[in-house]
């Protein structure tokens, strides 16, 4: 068992200044043991510093002194992070508001992408993902704070093929990674059978290990050579350097609080009428909105937030078996979970590698897509990734969002403290977040509306109150939701006068109602 070492043996591999690979997304599979024993060395030695880190959706629970990256929060450890979401460990988000770590922040399946061009020594991703959002160079060139835009790093350049403009996004070295498996056998081969989803680990240790650099895996278990499936094996142990064994506390398949739960990883299965359904609320009422939009045998994304609102509503009404849910994590089918657990599903059809599902995307396998919408503008432009000097990235939003015919943004019609209330066939409101969420003009650019009018998207933004469409001339107000004053409730929480439809619709009354809604996905046309 040559290759199995301590913790802290494995964190004194890391020298300063040098780039380091985090595996992990969001509440699932980071490597805490490591991350853990790499704060404490920083906190007594003040070494190594000033380091480079690259992930994914950065790991983190959503706490100031939690789990993920938050344990490596302190001040001159960490100089700069590319990532494609930083939003879930709190204190590396606010590092970049404050302008202490330079953020460079692109969108999920290009970083997917980028790490097999890192690995297979290509010159990186030329795509048109990013084209006319903050990715774009003639916009922010994905830096999100002013450290990032001073560092003279120039991440992603415009190009021209064949009179067509293409983004590229440039690789890079990464040093070593710390990554997560489940079970190593002695001689390193790495299991991934019980973490909830794949994440990038593979494809991150395939880069590195193309590098020179070092790969550092934690696991649970180490077991015997031959005791481990081959067919479960996902990082090969040519690629693997070092294994460390995780104590069981440092080692959660999730952030939740929750144990080991095989109904997320095909172990289980948990009868669908077993599911709890959604308290009737205004995340019910956006989800149960969207549904139907949804055609029968749709291959439908759901996006984090809101969004995995849908897949709840779609089994409370005996539908999940006429459509097909697909996560950006590569997991297809089930009941997505929603907070911090999201990525995975219960009940999951299939998972695949995220590289692969966004191949998939990309190349026009989604049917619609539900996404979140934290602002939108009079262009329908969408903002879900920087408010402010705070800034969380695009997760893999813009590759879902440019890449799908039909989108549904979903979100709440204000910010902040909200009193709405659902029921009996009528939406009531009492109370109004002081927040405007449809703004003059959003502060970035996620989701460009005049974009997606020019390649023909089929565009709405769903609502409690209301629901509008994309047109050539703007958003079009299209629905409201019964009880709602026009005036009052939706045109005066505005910063701007959308066009309003001559057949302006009442929202169905049954999304209002505390009961089960007992309605068909819209048939497909052939």
């Amino acid at each position: 068992m040559g290759k199995v070492i301590s913790s802290d043996t494995a964190i004194s591999l890391i020298r300063d200044k040098m780039t380091v690979g985090i595996g992990g997304f969001g509440g699932h599979s980071a490597p805490d043991e490591l991350l853990l024993e790499l704060a404490a060395h920083y906190s007594l030695h003040k070494t190594p510093r000033e380091l480079n880190i690259v992930a994914g959706i950065c790991p983190g629970d959503l706490t100031e002194n939690g789990f993920g990256l938050s344990a490596i929060r302190e001040e001159g450890l960490i100089s700069s992070i590319y990532a494609s979401h930083v939003g879930m460990p709190p204190a590396i988000g606010r590092a970049i508001a404050m302008n202490k770590i330079a953020g460079y922040t692109v969108p999920l399946g290009v970083f997917s992408q980028l790490l097999k061009s890192i690995a297979s020594k290509r010159p990186g991703v030329f795509t048109k993902v990013g084209l006319n959002t903050f990715c774009d160079p003639r916009l922010e060139g994905c830096k999100i704070n002013n450290l990032a835009a001073e560092s003279g790093r120039e991440v992603v350049s415009l190009f021209d093929i064949d009179g067509a403009e293409y983004l590229h996004y440039k690789p890079f070295k990464i040093d070593l990674c710390l990554l997560r498996g489940t079970y190593s056998d002695e001689s390193g081969n790495i299991s991934l059978e019980h973490e909830s989803f794949y994440c990038e680990q593979a494809s991150m240790a395939e880069a590195v290990h193309s590098c020179g650099g070092t790969v550092i895996v934690q696991v649970k278990d180490v077991l015997e050579n031959g005791a481990l499936d081959p067919r479960r094996v996902q990082i090969p142990a040519v690629i693997v350097d070092y294994v460390v064994k995780a104590r069981a506390k440092n080692h959660p398949q999730c952030y939740d609080g929750g144990g080991f739960r095989p109904e997320l990883v095909g172990e289980k299965r948990i009868p669908p009428d077993k599911i709890v359904p959604m308290p009737l609320g205004i995340r019910k009422v956006c989800g149960r909105r969207a549904a139907f939009e949804i055609t029968e045998g749709d291959i439908v994304n759901l996006g984090i937030g809101m969004p995995s609102s849908v897949a709840s509503v779609v089994n409370e009404e005996g539908l999940s078996d006429k459509v097909t849910f697909s996560i950006e994590t590569g997991v297809f089918g089930g009941v997505s979970l929603q907070g911090v657990g999201h990525g995975a599903a219960v009940n999951p059809e299939a998972i695949i590698p995220i590289a692969d599902n966004f191949d998939f995307y990309n190349g026009g396998g989604l049917d619609c897509a539900f996404l979140g919408l934290a602002e939108a503008d009079a262009e329908g432009n969408v903002n879900v990734s920087k408010f402010g000097s705070r800034c969380t990235g695009p997760g893999g939003f813009i590759d879902i969002s440019q890449n799908t015919r039909n989108l549904c943004f979903m979100g709440t019609f204000t910010s902040g403290s909200t009193e709405c209330y659902a029921a009996d066939g009528k939406l009531s409101i009492r109370e109004s977040g002081g927040g405007m969420k449809f703004r003059r003009r959003v502060g970035q650019i996620t989701f460009s509306g005049r974009h997606a009018w020019k390649t023909g998207q089929n565009v709405l933004y769903i609502t409690e109150r209301c629901v509008f469409k994309l047109t050539d001339k703007g958003l079009l107000l299209v629905e409201i939701a019964p009880g709602a004053d026009l005036r009052k409730d939706i045109l005066d929480k505005m910063e701007f006068v959308p066009i309003i439809s001559e057949k302006l619709k009442i929202m169905d009354e049954r999304i209002f109602r505390d009961k089960k809604m007992h309605f068909c996905f819209k048939r497909r046309k052939y």
